[in-house]
């Protein structure tokens, strides 16, 4: 029951967190199904409280950083790690994922009579596990968080709160280089295992794999970057915010041309 009780204070606690994972609960199970869907999130999650637990005693693979516990009795921990914490990395590399494939899937060819506004994606398995959805989702899963902890790192001013520090502050707005490149460990990991058990699954339904339902987990990824850069200008760091928008707007522009793109395109591999 305490533990019970301690899981509903931390919903309370981070009402927005949970607000994404269920989000990301929905536009998976649409996307992909359930048995997918559920497979994916434990995967990610037991990756990344593996690698943050690791992090937090030797350093590999984020560097040196240390929860101070501040929140102890208000939300719920797994050990030394904020549960919260650890579930963000879930539905953050799903958002990426689909960010990824909606930039390397192939397009689907149609008639030149059907010339719907939003670009058909092909979503059959072998494009969807190759090598390079799995780099470029790695890539995107640390791009989004060279957002998110430079903010996290300050939060004693905004409702997050001071919950972490970093012993020795890195280069980019006190956050070390190190972490970004645990993230892209995080993501690396955690999709080499879910890729071969996605293959070994069901074939999905018809209804399921298409572009709309790609893009809801698209609008997970840029949800949480405008939540992430609202917070950063709100507490008045603007220099820290347009370098977040900066970084990100290429990616949003070529997201947008190939999503737009004419069906009377020739398809690509």
């Amino acid at each position: 029951m305490d533990l019970l009780t301690l899981f509903l204070k931390t919903i309370l606690f981070r009402p927005y967190v949970f607000v994404f994972l269920a989000a990301f609960l929905f536009a998976a199970s649409q996307l992909i199904g359930w048995p997918r869907t559920w497979r994916f999130w434990l995967i990610s999650w037991a990756t990344a409280f593996v690698c943050e637990y690791s992090s937090t005693r030797n350093g590999i693979p984020f560097g040196w950083y240390h929860y101070n516990g501040s929140t102890l009795g208000q939300e719920l921990y797994f050990s030394n790690i904020p549960f919260m914490d650890s579930i963000s990395f879930s539905f953050l590399l799903y958002a990426a994922y689909c960010v990824a494939l909606c930039l390397l899937l192939p397009i689907e060819q149609s008639s030149p009579a059907a010339q719907p506004l939003l670009t058909s994606l092909r979503f059959d398995l072998a494009a969807r596990t190759r090598w390079s959805v799995l780099i470029l989702t790695a890539c995107l899963f640390a791009f989004i968080d060279m957002v998110i902890d430079p903010v996290a790192l300050r939060g004693d001013r905004w409702f997050l709160g001071k919950i972490y520090f970093y012993p020795d502050p890195g280069w980019h707005f006190g956050v070390p280089a190190a972490n970004y490149a645990g993230w892209a460990v995080v993501g690396l990991i955690s999709l080499a295992v879910y890729f071969p058990l996605e293959r070994r699954l069901p074939a999905l339904a018809p209804s399921q794999g298409s572009t709309p339902q790609l893009l809801l987990g698209v609008g997970l990824y840029y949800g949480v970057l405008v939540f992430n850069l609202g917070m950063t200008f709100w507490i008045g760091e603007p220099i820290m915010g347009m370098s977040g928008l900066l970084m990100h707007l290429p990616i949003l522009i070529l997201l947008m041309r190939r999503l737009a793109r004419s069906q009377s395109a020739s398809p690509t591999a």
